[in-house]
């Protein structure tokens, strides 16, 4: 039978346990999982916060991408993974905005089983159509819609932020306007430009060239206000279409069970990676804005856009099983 004296070393020993592993905490290297492909915006914004989380930590972070139905493979594997601040995720707003209402079976809650690291940049989605488009003006889009012509817009899948922005100008314009959803976005991009499809909502960065070279032509971008990389390019909400303010967004996390101390050193070296001067001007060159965020505005704000995306894939029927 145990002493008094050695029960009590050894209860003492098990309270300091996480203490002491928070303290050395990282001695090997940081799993960040891309629940998307290689190559895909998520990928190279994962690949430059993991080369700033690594010189802050003094530990390398290896990407690992893995993609499949929609974000939810990477996002479960992260989920199930040990909380020890050893394995951490890039989630996105189709990950943890839009798929929480879209499919309806999932095996994690996007709230509950995740704890925000660091907000990774957002960007608006602009509405482009093709520089030979009759459309020069979201006005010219409302009067075709009014006057009984049908539309098409192209997206880059069912249930991506550009899909869903789509269907809310649908509502807000009435109409009859038809979705043709692609594998991803580039061909999508491509048939805009040749008129195959009316309009389409898609990211500055991929955007702006084809707009500079006059193949394509913007009405608008879909937040609230500008972005900075296109400041010329007006707002849908300046344009009349009210409460129209969307974005792509993502966020870095880590299982919600992961010991405070160890977020608090994750969340410490993400926020010293952004204000880098190296770190920060790769985020602008893709057209993200990275606003400075602490833990209670990140739960806040991963609930405001559960909610406002909930509304949007409702009112769109969309869902899948």
């Amino acid at each position: 039978m145990l002493s008094r004296r050695t029960l009590l070393t050894a209860v003492a020993a098990l309270g300091l346990a996480h203490p002491a592993v928070a303290q050395d905490y990282p001695t090997r290297p940081i799993k960040l999982v891309v629940p998307f492909g290689a190559g895909t915006t998520a990928d190279i914004v994962a690949r430059v916060f993991g080369e700033g989380i690594a010189r802050q930590m003094g530990q390398p972070v290896v990407v690992e991408n893995r993609a499949g139905a929609g974000g939810n493979i990477g996002v479960d594997m992260v989920a199930r993974d040990s909380a020890d601040g050893y394995t951490i995720l890039l989630g996105t707003v189709g990950t943890h905005a839009i798929n929480p209402t879209l499919y309806r079976k999932l095996t994690t809650n996007a709230l509950k089983d995740f704890a925000p690291i660091g907000f990774a940049g957002s960007t608006p989605t602009l509405l482009i159509v093709s520089a030979n488009s009759p459309y020069k003006t979201l006005k010219d889009l409302r009067n075709a819609a009014s006057a009984g012509k049908r539309l098409s817009f192209a997206s880059a899948g069912n249930g991506t932020s550009g899909h869903l922005a789509g269907e809310l100008l649908k509502v807000r314009l009435g109409g009859d306007m038809v979705h043709v959803p692609y594998k991803e976005g580039a061909t999508a991009l491509n048939d805009v430009i040749a008129g195959q499809v009316d309009f389409m909502f898609y990211h500055p960065v991929a955007a702006l060239p084809h707009i500079r070279a006059n193949k394509l032509r913007a009405l608008g971008a879909s937040t609230a206000r500008r972005t900075s990389i296109a400041p010329d390019v007006p707002t849908l909400q300046e344009q009349g279409m009210e409460n129209f303010d969307l974005m792509a967004w993502m966020m870095l996390y880590a299982p919600a069970k992961t010991p405070p101390a160890v977020l608090a050193k994750l969340r410490a070296a993400t926020s010293k990676a952004v204000m880098t001067e190296g770190t920060r001007a790769k985020l602008v060159a893709l057209g993200l804005e990275v606003p400075p965020m602490d833990e209670g505005q990140l739960v806040q704000f991963s609930k405001s856009e559960i909610e406002k995306w909930s509304e949007i894939v409702k009112l769109s029927g969309a869902h899948i099983d």
